[in-house]
């Protein structure tokens, strides 16, 4: 059975077939290629295309690639739906996002790998994606400030996300940028790494919790710390004090007030 949305990595084998149902991808890591009615494309993060039924296309990975996929059948979706459908995949197409559509399609994808086997959670994400790609597309953007981050946006979805493992490429996916062009921008923008920033987030975070009196293991969960030792490391060498004493610390401040 074909599920509503996916999160799929493509071979490098090339691939060509053609389906009864509407395909709407979007690119999440890494690079693809993608081949629509003659004309090809690669599809990364910043971009995606749209595939109408019975359109035969091919397709392949290129290194590792992930790529966010809804599979959009018309005979079972309702009025409203079937509309949007046919506006939006009148023909085949390739299409440019913006980092907003980006945080949404990486904040999605997440919650599909996570629940994978959850019907009503992929249809309501096809549809959240369905209406905000035709908002998007049919509305102009305003351009992103040539060489320059967005740091609101990166910040959003880094404070969405603390909870879990952030590389690089998923910082770059919402910058709509490959991995070796954040990473330079980045750190010629901010002065620092991005590790060096996602570590201070995190550490900000923790000492934030500690102070309110969450437990140290509470706080290393939801700060995305791989274990207790990592986070004491990172804690005592960026304040000075191993996390569990600077709780008890906080506490004495806290009942002294």
């Amino acid at each position: 059975m074909i599920k509503t949305a996916d999160v799929l990595s493509l071979p490098d084998s090339a691939n060509t077939h053609d389906h009864s149902h509407h395909q709407l991808i979007l690119g999440l890591e890494g690079d693809t290629a993608f081949e629509l009615e003659g004309l090809g494309q690669r599809v990364g993060p910043g971009n995606g295309c749209l595939v109408p039924a019975s359109t035969a296309h091919a397709f392949c990975g290129i290194g590792l690639n992930r790529i966010l996929v809804l599979n959009l059948a018309t005979h079972t979706a309702s009025r409203d739906e079937r509309e949007r459908m046919n506006r939006l995949f009148d023909q085949a197409s390739y299409f440019d996002v913006n980092s907003h559509l980006q945080v949404l399609a990486s904040a999605v994808s997440r919650e599909i790998r996570q629940f994978p086997d959850d019907p009503m959670l992929a249809r309501a994400s096809s549809n959240l994606l369905l209406c905000s790609l035709g908002n998007h597309l049919s509305r102009k953007t305003p351009a992103r400030q040539p060489g320059r981050l967005d740091m609101r946006l990166i910040d959003e979805f880094i404070e969405l996300n603390l909870h879990r493992k952030i590389s690089v490429a998923h910082l770059a996916g919402v910058a709509c940028l490959s991995s070796s062009q954040f990473h330079e921008l980045f750190k010629r923008q901010t002065g620092i790494t991005p590790h060096q920033y996602l570590l201070e987030k995190r550490l900000g975070c923790a000492h934030g919790l500690l102070e309110q009196g969450y437990p140290v293991a509470r706080v290393i969960d939801l700060c995305g710390f791989a274990n207790q030792s990592a986070f004491t490391h990172a804690f005592r060498r960026r304040f000075g004090i191993p996390p569990a004493r600077f709780r008890q610390q906080s506490a004495l401040d806290s009942a002294r007030h």
